[in-house]
């Protein structure tokens, strides 16, 4: 009874050394920019192709996408930041998509810490259209970037599979009051 018991434990031992090995399928990446010690920070799951067919089908058309794989991404910006035209208040939000074969909206929503699968369209803040292109060559990760432009701005780019989406944002300069 106990050399069972050991080769059990023993296996189960082996067992879980092989899964700490593998990969993740899909691990943790993230983007940041800084301006003046402030900053703008995404963090999202970078899933890869392996072979699939993303956009229209891994990623459906005209139903929210997470926008990574696994938590949802989250979006923290240090400042007030103008977002395409519009005005996003500093603060921690999610981000997903809404993609379709045509063109695609960035949806910023209030709600976070939730897993990527759970989305309350109630919390969404805005949905903002995103300027689609078509890459040359396929891209197998899923890339989040944040570029800076060097005028106290730049351009947030989701790219995958041959996808690109970009939205230009900017810091929203401090109102200076009237003497």
């Amino acid at each position: 009874m106990l050399r069972r018991i050991a080769i059990m434990t023993l296996l189960s031992i082996c067992t879980v050394a092989v899964h700490a090995q593998q990969p993740l399928l899909s691990p943790r990446d993230s983007t940041q920019v800084s301006f003046n010690g402030k900053r703008i920070f995404i963090d999202y799951g970078k899933p890869s192709m392996r072979g699939r067919k993303i956009m229209g089908e891994l990623v459906p058309y005209t139903r929210w996408w997470r926008t990574g794989a696994n938590e949802a991404t989250s979006f923290k910006t240090d400042f007030d930041l103008l977002l395409g035209d519009s005005l996003v208040p500093k603060g921690n939000y999610t981000l997903y998509t809404l993609p379709s074969e045509a063109t695609w909206k960035l949806i910023i929503n209030k709600q976070t810490g939730q897993w990527g699968t759970v989305y309350n369209q109630e919390l969404d803040f805005y949905r903002l259209p995103l300027k689609k292109r078509m890459l040359k060559q396929p891209l197998d990760k899923l890339d989040i970037s944040l570029l800076k432009n060097g005028n106290g701005g730049g351009t947030l780019r989701i790219a995958w599979e041959t996808t690109e989406l970009t939205i230009p944002f900017r810091i929203k300069k401090a109102m200076k009051s009237a003497k």
